[in-house]
């Protein structure tokens, strides 16, 4: 994205600070270049935006792109090239929705990124992880009792890989990092999706996840682990995962240990919201829809906790299939704990810190990435305009309009 444009007469909104200032924003080869009144700029696109709310482009940390269905143990058997354009697809309305930028959290790969890097297609920036890390029987492991052979070839669609042992998880964890991953992800307890585990289980050794972290961090990138009950967070947090996927069920110590290990926790709560409205219809398994109601109450008390403490939070969705619509829900639930201002944030600086994006994304400060969202209305008053993007005026995308 390469794009000039002038944005006039309008309501900037910083989320560091929850100030707005009045005035223009010029965005030149697609990054900011200046901000403040009354801005020059010759032959260069311009919109009156007429005292509407700008703030940065949305970022979901915690997405699924090639997802179609929410039989995730059926994507295996799909065609690759019929999973990619579902991806596309999805891409781009997770770009109508506001979201600019989003963090893969298992499924997509390298040529996804390439794709929509190189404009194959319309969407938004792809940080991807390749698959998620799983011992045998864990919540990346899609075999049902009755199957024995594993088959989790690279050619083939699906979203976790399974590897047991040291010397196995620290193989596929490089094999990862060859291809491009922005970051590892690792199933460290049992989940909602898989056929065989519990959710109250605990997954690999911890000589196994130290091992996955020592990988990651000789690569300079981070691990990323699925866990709900609090012994398997805390035990992730000690042996060093920076970030948390749900957390539903944490406690006291995961708190502590949050804030002492400077990690990021990222709560789904609306996939649970959907999954029980309308996982069925979207092909969840009946065993894996009744596992729903053991995490679903739990993730508001643990946003509140955790909010509380003042530990980092990041915006995360977790959507399948035809629920990745709901995609934007996610702001009025976390509204019912946070503040709108703690809620956007999630979706934008606090997410660029953790994508190690900071500065290029999540930001209206000159040198970052162009990619904005123009608002008919202000969501410090009312969040519920960052949930209906019937609200949004334009989505700018590396300087380009894209919506609107």
């Amino acid at each position: 994205m390469t794009g000039n444009l002038l944005l006039r007469n309008a309501r900037l909104l910083d989320p560091l600070s929850g100030e707005y200032t009045e005035g223009d924003l010029r965005c030149a080869d697609g990054r900011i270049a200046e901000v403040g009144p009354d801005l020059a700029a010759a032959d260069v696109p311009t919109l009156d935006l007429r005292g509407a709310v700008v703030l940065p482009g949305l970022v979901d940390a915690h997405v699924h792109v090639t997802a179609s269905t929410a039989d995730l143990g059926s994507l295996p058997s799909s065609s690759p090239s019929y999973v990619a354009a579902h991806s596309a697809r999805t891409m781009s309305r997770m770009l109508d929705r506001g979201f600019t930028t989003v963090r893969d959290a298992s499924g997509a790969d390298y040529g996804l990124a390439d794709a929509q890097a190189e404009g194959l297609f319309r969407g938004p920036r792809l940080l991807f992880c390749g698959r998620a890390l799983s011992q045998t029987g864990g919540h990346g492991d899609s075999r049902t009792r009755g199957t024995q052979v594993k088959d989790d070839h690279p050619c083939c669609a699906g979203l976790g890989r399974v590897a047991d042992g040291v010397d196995a998880v620290r193989a596929a964890a490089r094999d990862e990092l060859r291809k491009g991953a922005h970051h590892i992800k690792v199933m460290a307890s049992g989940g909602v999706a898989s056929p065989t585990d519990r959710i109250d289980s605990t997954q690999y050794s911890a000589e196994e996840l130290r091992a996955i972290v020592e990988e990651a961090e000789a690569a300079n990138r981070y691990v990323a682990a699925h866990a709900y009950t609090a012994r398997a967070v805390n035990r992730a947090l000690e042996l060093g995962v920076r970030s948390i996927e749900h957390g539903n069920l944490l406690d006291d110590r995961s708190v502590s240990l949050f804030l002492a290990h400077d990690a990021f926790l990222v709560p789904t709560l609306v996939t649970y919201w959907a999954l029980k409205e309308e996982g069925r219809e979207h092909g969840l398994p009946e065993s894996s829809w009744r596992k729903v109601d053991e995490v679903l109450g739990a993730g508001l008390a643990a946003l509140d906790r955790a909010a509380r403490a003042g530990v980092k939070i990041v915006y995360g969705t977790d959507l399948l299939g035809g629920m990745h619509r709901h995609q934007n829900h996610e702001f009025r639930l976390r509204a019912e704990v946070q503040t709108p201002l703690e809620v956007i944030r999630s979706a934008t600086s606090t997410a660029a810190e953790l994508l190690n994006l900071t500065g290029e994304i999540g930001t209206l400060a000159p040198g970052a990435h162009a990619d904005l969202l123009v608002l008919d209305g202000d969501p410090l008053a009312d969040i519920g305009v960052l949930a209906e993007p019937k609200h949004f005026r334009h989505v700018v995308q590396g300087g380009e309009v894209v919506v609107g």
